[in-house]
C-alpha cells in the first residue's frame, strides 16, 4: 500500500499544477482561444454548406444514372472539406489502409426508330460522320430496333483517403468490335494522394460539361475523349490546376468505322469505295512523344469555369520512302456550367485548335494531305450549348446544339467528312428512385469537303435502372 501512495503522488501534484495553470491564465489568453475556436467552427460551417449545395446538384446526376460523373465531382467536393481538429470525432473516416469497394451502374434500353439511315455499325447512336450525303447507301430509308449498348457497370473504391481505383465498362463495341454488343472498357484510373494513371477523361476534356441525354454519342462539337494517361493535380482551395502527359495517336482518316471494310464488301457503295483519305494512302502515323495536356478549374456558387490546353506532336511516316515527319497540334478549350434558377443549368463549350481531332467527338482528322501531298495539321472549332431544366424532383428536359467545323485541307477527297451537327430535346422522368423513363428527339447533318449534305433524325425511349451497393466492405 505504501508503494501505490508514493507512486500516485507524483501524479496528483502534477494534476493541482494543471489546475493552478489554468486558473492563472489570462483574461486575454481566455478571450484568443474563445476567437479561435469561433472562427474555426464558422469554417467548418462555410464549408459545409459549400458541401450541401454540391450534393444537392449530384443528386440530380445520380437520378439520371451519371456515375462516372458523379465520382469525378465527388473527388471535387472532398478537396473542399476542412480538416477536423483531432479532438473531433469522424466516424465517417475510414481508417489508414481500410479497403472499400462498390459497384454501380445501370442497366438501359432504348427502342429506337431512325427516320432515315446511318451506316450500321452505328445506328444504336446518331453521330455527324456517320449519316450518308448520298440518297440510299444504307437502304431505303426508316429503321426500327432495340439496344442495350448503352448499359454500364462500373467498380470503385479505394485504401483508406489517399489511395482510389475505379474500373467502368460500357457494352458499346468500338475498333475492331464496332457494331457489336460486348464488354468496352471506359475507364481504368488509379490514384495515389494527387497523381493518378491510367485511363480516364483526357485532361483536355471537361467531363461535368457533358449534358443530360438518352443518345450514347452525345453532342458532336464536344470534347469527349477517354485517353490513357499520367496525371498530376494541384488542389488550390476550391478550386484546381492539373498537368498530364497522354497517350498519342496521328488520326490519318475520316473518322472511327469509315472505311472500305465497313461498308457491305464485296459490294460497297461509291461512296464507301472513295471514303478513305488519301492522307491514309500516303502517310502512316508515328508517335514517339507523348501529348501535354494542361487545365485550370475554378468553382464557386455560380457553378465552375474551365480552361484546358493541348499541345501534341502529330507525327507520321511516308509510305513511300519511309521518311518521318511531324506537324505541332494544339488545342485550347474553355468550358463552363452556369447555375441559373433552383436546379438549372447551362452547360456550354467553345473549343479550337489544329489537329486536335482525336480528340472531339466527331473531329475526323488530325492531319490531311495538301494539293503537294505534304501533310498539314486540320484546323478546327466546336461549339456545344445545353440547357438542363429540372420542372420538379421527378421531371427534367435537356434542350441544345453541337457544331463541328473543320477546315480542311486541297488535298483531301470530296467525300470526306467536314462539317456537323446535332441538336436534342428529352423529357426524363423519375418515377421512383433508381428508375429512369425519357424520350429524346435528335436531328443531325453531315457536309463533305465537296459540299454535298445529308441529314437524319430519329427518336429513342429509354428505360435504366441503376444500381449502387455502396461500401460493400463497410
Amino acid at each position: 500500500m505504501a508503494r501505490r501512495r508514493i507512486y500516485c503522488l507524483p501524479v496528483a501534484i502534477l494534476l493541482a499544477s494543471s489546475a493552478l495553470a489554468v486558473d492563472a491564465a489570462t483574461e486575454t489568453e481566455r478571450i484568443a482561444a474563445l476567437e479561435q475556436q469561433l472562427n474555426q467552427q464558422k469554417l467548418v460551417m462555410q464549408q459545409q454548406q459549400r458541401l450541401l449545395e454540391s450534393m444537392a446538384t449530384e443528386l440530380q446526376r445520380l437520378k439520371a444514372g451519371k456515375p462516372g460523373v458523379l465520382i469525378q465531382a465527388t473527388e471535387v467536393i472532398a478537396t473542399q472539406q476542412p480538416p477536423a481538429p483531432a479532438s473531433v470525432a469522424t466516424p465517417d473516416t475510414k481508417p489508414p489502409g481500410k479497403m472499400s469497394v462498390s459497384i454501380y451502374g445501370y442497366v438501359q434500353t432504348d427502342a429506337i426508330y431512325d427516320f432515315k439511315r446511318v451506316a450500321p455499325d452505328w445506328e444504336d447512336t446518331l453521330r455527324a460522320t456517320t449519316i450518308s450525303t448520298t440518297s440510299g447507301a444504307y437502304g431505303q430509308d426508316g429503321k426500327s430496333l432495340f439496344s442495350v449498348r448503352s448499359s454500364l457497370i462500373g467498380i470503385q473504391g479505394g485504401y483508406g483517403e489517399d489511395i482510389t481505383y475505379k474500373f467502368e465498362w460500357d457494352l458499346f463495341g468500338l475498333g475492331s468490335q464496332q457494331g457489336e454488343t460486348v464488354l468496352h472498357l471506359r475507364n481504368a484510373w488509379a490514384t495515389y494522394k494527387n497523381f493518378g494513371m491510367g485511363e480516364i477523361a483526357s485532361n483536355f476534356m471537361d467531363p461535368d460539361v457533358v449534358p443530360d441525354l438518352l443518345d450514347y454519342w452525345g453532342p458532336t462539337g464536344l470534347i469527349a475523349y477517354r485517353n490513357q494517361q499520367a496525371r498530376y493535380t494541384v488542389p488550390l482551395g476550391d478550386n484546381e490546376f492539373s498537368i498530364s502527359i497522354e497517350d498519342p495517336n496521328t488520326a490519318l482518316t475520316v473518322g472511327e468505322g469509315r472505311s472500305v471494310q465497313n461498308c457491305g464488301v464485296p459490294n460497297p457503295s461509291p461512296q464507301c469505295l472513295s471514303v478513305e483519305s488519301r492522307g491514309e494512302q500516303l502517310f502512316t502515323p508515328y508517335n514517339d512523344v507523348p501529348d501535354f495536356g494542361v487545365r485550370y478549374r475554378q468553382n464557386g456558387s455560380f457553378g465552375h469555369f474551365q480552361v484546358a490546353g493541348l499541345a501534341r506532336k502529330l507525327g507520321y511516316q511516308r509510305k513511300s520512302d519511309d521518311s518521318k515527319g511531324y506537324e505541332v497540334g494544339w488545342g485550347v478549350n474553355t468550358s463552363a456550367v452556369i447555375n441559373t434558377w433552383g436546379s438549372d443549368n447551362l452547360k456550354v463549350q467553345l473549343v479550337y485548335g489544329e489537329g486536335i481531332g482525336d480528340y472531339i467527338n466527331d473531329g475526323g482528322i488530325d492531319i490531311a494531305p495538301d494539293a503537294s501531298g505534304s501533310a498539314q495539321a486540320v484546323p478546327l472549332a466546336g461549339l456545344s450549348a445545353y440547357y438542363e431544366h429540372y420542372w420538379n424532383t421527378r421531371w427534367s428536359t435537356t434542350l441544345g446544339w453541337s457544331m463541328t467545323d473543320l477546315d480542311t485541307s486541297s488535298g483531301q477527297m470530296d467525300t470526306e467528312f467536314k462539317r456537323g451537327q446535332i441538336a436534342q430535346i428529352n423529357l426524363l422522368h423519375y418515377p421512383v428512385d433508381h428508375v429512369l423513363l425519357g424520350t429524346e428527339f435528335l436531328w443531325g447533318e453531315r457536309e463533305d469537303v465537296g459540299g454535298n449534305t445529308g441529314s437524319d433524325y430519329r427518336v429513342l425511349f429509354s428505360l435504366r435502372v441503376n444500381f449502387d451497393t455502396g461500401d460493400l466492405l463497410r
